[in-house]
């Protein structure tokens, strides 16, 4: 029983902290560390390679803006260069909740 309250206690504070997203201009991807918490009205994060200087720009975007050049996903975490997803985050919690609690 106390497995479940710590899985919906954390999923409730992931939920509240907004969405997340890798921020960065770099000329490598995967150089992209630094994370942001998104204002409230950006509900994607984007990533954008500018031809010609070989840079990437990622950060929030809004979706209506997610055209043309850009690449947005919906997700904590989504832009990075490295794949993180949904599976991911929830293996890592899980594995993390059975460490703490088991």
């Amino acid at each position: 029983m106390q497995l479940y309250g710590a899985l919906i206690l954390f999923t409730t504070l992931s939920a509240a902290c907004g969405l997340r997203c890798y921020t960065c201009t770099a000329t490598n991807p995967k150089s992209c560390t630094d994370t942001k918490s998104c204002p409230v009205i950006f509900n994607r994060c984007f990533s954008l390679r500018v031809d010609g200087y070989n840079m990437v720009t990622k950060g929030c975007q809004t979706s209506i803006a997610c055209v043309g050049a850009i690449a947005c996903c919906e997700g904590d975490l989504c832009n990075s260069a490295i794949p993180t997803g949904p599976s991911a985050f929830i293996l890592l919690v899980s594995s993390a909740t059975i460490t703490l609690f088991l």
